[in-house]
C-alpha cells in the first residue's frame, strides 16, 4: 500500500546550499590590519599608514560580511553584528566608567552622557587619563552607524552600482570643508562614516562578485590613480603635525578605496598559510579576538610608555628601550585578551577559550540566497 503524506508532514526535499567556507584571505587581511594598527600606535610613523590603510580594509571587510549576512535576514544581520560588537565595549565600560567616576574628572559631563558607553552613537565622554582608551572608540561608532545604514546603502548600491561608492567621497568633501552647526562629536562621527562608507560599499560589490568581473585593464589603472592621488596629496600638503594620511578624510577615503579595489580584486589561494604555523596561529588569534585586541591595544601601549617614563627606561638606550616596550605592550595585550577575550566567545555563542591559537572560531551555518549584483557601470 503506497504511503500517503500530508503536505505538512512530507519530508523537505529542498536542497540545502553547502556551507560557505570561511575566507582565509579575509582572515589574513583582518589580522594584517590589526597588526598595522598596533604598530602605528606604537611607532606613529606616517609611512605605516601609507603602506596599508588598515581602517579602510577593515570597513571593506565589514561591508562584505554584512552583505552576506543580509542575504538571510536584514534584521538578524543588524542584531547579530551589534551582538558581536557591543559586549566588548560594555566590558570596557564596566572597568573604565567606575574608575573615571571615582577619580577626579574635571569638566565631568552629566551622568546621562555616560549612556554613550552603552550605545555609542557618538564617541562617549572620558576623563583625560582615559583618552588612550576612549580614543579608539571612533571606529565602533562608525561601524555601528554603517551597520544600521546597511539596508539603505545596499538599496542605493543595487540601484546605481559602483557609483554608490563615489557618493560618500563627494559628501565627505563638502562635510569636511564647510562649516556645520553641529557638536564636535557628532561632526567627527559623520566625517568617519562618510570617509569609510565607500569602502563599506566596495565590500558589497566584492560579496556580489562584481569586482572580480571587472577586467584588470580597467580596475588596475583606476586603483593606481586613486592610490597615487592620495599619496601625492598627502605628501605635498602636510598638516600641522606633518605628513599624516588620517588627518585628511577625503584623501584617506580615496586612498583606501584604491587599496581595497586591489586587495579585493585578487583572490589568492591561502593553503600555504597552514604550513607556516606561527603566522597561521597569529591569524587565528587576531580573528578570534579582533574586538578585544582593538579596544585594548592602545591602553596597553599607553601603560608601557607611562611605566617607561616613571622608571626612566630611556637610560638603557633608545633602540633597546623601544624593543623592550614593544615586547611589554604585546604581553599586556595578551593579558587583556586572556582576561576579557571570553566576552567575544559569549557574544558569538561559541565555546569559551583562553588564548585561541590553534583554530579559527567556528561560525554558524546559514542559508544564503544569490545576491543581486547591480550594474557594474564599467
Amino acid at each position: 500500500m503506497p504511503a500517503v503524506y500530508r503536505a505538512d508532514t512530507a519530508p523537505d526535499t529542498t536542497p540545502v546550499p553547502p556551507r560557505k567556507e570561511r575566507s582565509r584571505y579575509f582572515d589574513f587581511l583582518r589580522a594584517a590590519a590589526l597588526v598595522r594598527v598596533f604598530l602605528y600606535h606604537m611607532f606613529p610613523a606616517a609611512w605605516l599608514a601609507m603602506i596599508f590603510p588598515s581602517m579602510g580594509v577593515m570597513f571593506a571587510l565589514g561591508g562584505s560580511l554584512m552583505a552576506t549576512s543580509m542575504q538571510r535576514s536584514v534584521e538578524q544581520a543588524i542584531t547579530g553584528r551589534l551582538r558581536r560588537l557591543l559586549p566588548g565595549l560594555w566590558a570596557m565600560a564596566a572597568l573604565v566608567v567606575p574608575a573615571m567616576l571615582l577619580l577626579p574628572w574635571p569638566g565631568r559631563p552629566d551622568l546621562t552622557h555616560l549612556a554613550l558607553w552603552v550605545l555609542p552613537i557618538v564617541e562617549p565622554p572620558a576623563a583625560r587619563w582615559a583618552a588612550p582608551v576612549e580614543g579608539v572608540l571612533w571606529y565602533l561608532v562608525a561601524y555601528l552607524w554603517l551597520v544600521l545604514l546597511s539596508p539603505l546603502l545596499r538599496r542605493i548600491y543595487r540601484r546605481i552600482g559602483l557609483v554608490a561608492a563615489v557618493l560618500p567621497v563627494v559628501a565627505v568633501f563638502f562635510w569636511d570643508y564647510l562649516e556645520w552647526p553641529v557638536p564636535a562629536r557628532a561632526e567627527s562621527a559623520v566625517t568617519d562614516v562618510l570617509t569609510f562608507a565607500g569602502c563599506w560599499i566596495l565590500g558589497f560589490a566584492h560579496q556580489a562578485g562584481v569586482l572580480r568581473r571587472i577586467r584588470w585593464a580597467v580596475l588596475g589603472p583606476i586603483a593606481a590613480v586613486l592610490v597615487g592621488a592620495g599619496l601625492a596629496w598627502t605628501i605635498t600638503h602636510p598638516g600641522e603635525e606633518g605628513i599624516d594620511l588620517a588627518n585628511e578624510p577625503v584623501t584617506y577615503a580615496i586612498y583606501s578605496a584604491g587599496f581595497v579595489l586591489l586587495l579585493f580584486r585578487v583572490h589568492p589561494q591561502m593553503a600555504w598559510l597552514k604550513r607556516v604555523r606561527p603566522l597561521n596561529g597569529l591569524v587565528n588569534f587576531c580573528n578570534a579576538r579582533a574586538v578585544t585586541i582593538y579596544l585594548w591595544h592602545n591602553a596597553a601601549i599607553a601603560l608601557v610608555f607611562a611605566a617607561a617614563e616613571r622608571y626612566e627606561l630611556e637610560r638603557i638606550g633608545d633602540n633597546l628601550e623601544m624593543a623592550a616596550l614593544f615586547v611589554l605592550a604585546l604581553g599586556l595585550v595578551a593579558v587583556f585578551v586572556a582576561l576579557l577575550g571570553w566576552v567575544e566567545d559569549v557574544a558569538a555563542r561559541r565555546p569559551v577559550s583562553l588564548l585561541p591559537w590553534s583554530k579559527v572560531p567556528a561560525s554558524r551555518p546559514r542559508k544564503e540566497q544569490p545576491e543581486w549584483c547591480g550594474p557594474v557601470w564599467f
